[in-house]
């Protein structure tokens, strides 16, 4: 029994979400000895496989994905890049689920994590309460879209939406569209658009960076390094393509010279019929697109007072410094693929040293 008054279900290890992070980490867990159900559990909000992929638009084919990496142990191999990225990689998470045994719980929702009995750890949620020794949060952050605010937002008489709620580019037709946000999102929404659209028009809040050349590794590490340098100092994390900037490729080319792409600075606020900027130009129109990005998903943690005055939670490597038995995976610096499937060994690599040093009922 516990402080909730319910009976909690014991496990060495809870891993909560079930996207490339976590389903990186359950790999692992199961690798060095971890047995499903019996020293681990994963749980999952999504109503069935695929992480955030399966939420993402139709027309985001797997061809337009750029750099999606393998989960460990087994390839994605031979996907038609035509197919919607939704279903590719959903069925790739499905199989991959089944292949390793990984026994997901879902549609599971995590409300709260707080402290426990015994130096254990009390989670809440939709199916019950658990206790664990350690945590592994792999929650991302597509459940945490995030909305500016503008003046005069709220007298818009047109539609507002986010990234998170596009489901494709013919909903616009004929309609006069403003775009917010300078990242992958943004562009892609504009070039999509702009031949069913009325008229298009981008904003963002710095200068967009187009990037020649290719994507070194080198280069991957250096931006890598720069995102993990905020979560060091417990600021938030931006994303890694914030400081990579936009790939230049031919379709990018192409909507630049043909005027798609065509930056103007953010507007001062928002009229019922449109956005207008402080020297009073004004652009009408019928819907605002924010493809304003998204924030970590963690507000289940907040009982345990993780964060930092700067607003983020402080991580070394992928360990909460205020509380080793948190592993943040997906979090700032891996929250790319790549950087998701290195961060699952190393928590797992973290998780194993915790629970040797601090034995079972200690």
């Amino acid at each position: 029994m516990n402080n909730t008054g319910v009976q909690a279900r014991e496990v060495d290890v809870l891993v909560v979400g079930a996207g490339q992070a976590g389903l990186s980490s359950a790999y692992h867990l199961r690798r060095t000895g971890f047995e499903p159900e019996r020293d681990f559990v994963v749980l999952d909000h999504a109503p069935r496989p695929g992480g955030a992929w399966q939420f993402r638009w139709p027309s985001l084919t797997y061809g337009k994905v750029h750099g999606m990496h393998s989960l460990p142990g087994m390839e994605l191999e031979g996907a038609d890049p035509a197919r919607p990225s939704s279903e590719v990689i959903a069925e790739y998470f499905a199989a991959y689920e089944r292949a390793f045994d990984l026994r997901v719980r879902r549609p599971v929702e995590v409300t709260a994590v707080r402290e426990g009995a015994g130096g254990r750890l009390l989670v809440e949620t939709s199916g019950g309460v658990w206790s664990a020794r350690a945590l592994i949060n792999a929650t991302g952050t597509w459940d945490r879209p995030f909305w500016p605010r503008y003046p005069g937002q709220e007298t818009f008489r047109g539609r507002q939406l986010h990234t998170a709620q596009y489901s494709g580019p013919e909903e616009f037709a004929g309609q006069r569209v403003v775009v917010v946000g300078g990242g992958a999102s943004g562009t892609q929404h504009l070039m999509e658009i702009a031949p069913y659209a009325a008229a298009t028009t981008w904003v963002t809040r710095t200068p967009p960076v187009f990037r020649e050349g290719p994507f070194t590794e080198e280069f991957g590490r250096a931006a890598v390094a720069l995102v993990e340098e905020r979560v060091r100092q417990g600021l938030p994390p931006r994303s890694v393509v914030s400081v990579t900037g936009l790939p230049l490729n031919d379709a990018i080319r192409q909507a630049l010279a043909d005027g798609i792409l065509d930056r103007r600075p953010m507007f001062d606020r928002i009229t019922p019929d449109g956005v207008e900027w402080e020297d009073g130009h004004h652009v009408a129109a019928d819907v605002i697109l924010w493809a304003t990005g998204f924030r970590a998903a963690i507000d289940h943690l907040a009982p345990l007072r993780l964060r930092e005055p700067g607003g983020g939670i402080r991580v070394e490597g992928t360990r909460a410094v205020a509380d080793p038995r948190i592993q943040l995976v997906g979090y700032g610096p891996s929250a790319s693929t790549i950087g998701a499937n290195r961060a699952g060994r190393a928590a797992v690599r973290d998780v194993r040293r915790l629970l040797a040093e601090v034995p079972a009922g200690a």
